[in-house]
């Protein structure tokens, strides 16, 4: 059976969990899952050491995503976040390909072409992400900003993330449809509601799992998929072996679907 690669963040542990461990005991972990990247959290660092860690991603054949917080754009600002570059080069200390973040308040102002050639120096690739914000979480903006990138044939591509679309009330079908062209990486997470109302991410049904294939028919075959859901249980070790054998397998082309 045809396998595809797969992600894991490393806030999927939970928070706590996280930092009092440190993110580079889970590099084990996931390796021995059989995952392909690793997406370390800017905002769950501790002590971690960027040598270190970069060392022991690449002894265990693995690539790095570094996940930054950080907005691309600030709000009345026609050029790139000022912290973008030191931000670029953080993740390059920690062995990092790509640094993802969230697209920020992108208006017709913005300056691509600054961006552009920022980018074109540095070793490391940018993904912009959809988040949870009216400015950075619809699709009007982010397919503003990608016809754009696509103009100026600037080296940036889309992390879709599937369930941030919820937050807000934004169809993720619609969104792979207009952007999918521009996706190498897939954010997956159920999402529930509380009885408080507050939306939560959470582990995906079988329905989750259909509608994440139909979603992949818009986007690039075989790109890689991350977890970003609750993994959290007494053994870590197994719970992650499951839910990475789950995705590896989830493609538009296959029609049966092993239970999570």
């Amino acid at each position: 059976m045809t396998t595809f690669p797969v992600s894991i963040s490393l806030s999927s542990y939970g928070a706590d969990l996280v930092r009092q461990r440190g993110q580079a005991s889970f590099i084990e972990v996931l390796a021995n899952a059989g995952v392909s990247r690793i997406e370390l959290r800017e905002e769950l660092l501790t002590t971690e050491d960027p040598l270190a860690f970069s060392q022991a991603v690449q002894e265990q054949g693995l690539e790095c995503v570094f996940s930054s917080p950080l907005e691309l754009w600030e709000a009345g600002q026609s050029r790139p976040n000022t912290q973008l570059q030191a931000t670029l080069q953080r993740a390059h200390a920690f062995g990092a390909q790509w640094l993802k973040v969230s697209l920020g308040y992108f208006t017709e102002h913005c300056d691509l072409q600054n961006l552009a050639a920022l980018l074109n120096q540095q070793p490391v690739r940018l993904l912009v992400e959809n988040d949870q914000t009216s400015y950075g979480g619809r699709i009007e903006p982010m397919q503003r900003f990608f016809d754009q990138v696509e103009q100026q044939q600037a080296p940036i591509s889309m992390t879709f993330d599937i369930g941030n679309w919820h937050w807000q009330d934004q169809s993720a079908s619609t969104a792979a449809r207009l952007l999918g062209r521009y996706v190498t990486y897939l954010h997956c997470k159920g999402v529930s509601r509380r009885p408080d109302g507050k939306l939560v991410a959470t582990p995906p049904t079988d329905t989750d799992l259909q509608h994440w294939q139909h979603l992949m028919t818009h986007m690039p075959h075989g790109l890689t998929r991350a977890i970003e859901y609750p993994l959290q249980g007494s053994d870590l070790d197994g719970l992650t072996q499951e839910h990475v054998a789950v995705l590896a397998r989830l493609s538009h082309k296959q029609q049966e679907l092993s239970h999570v």
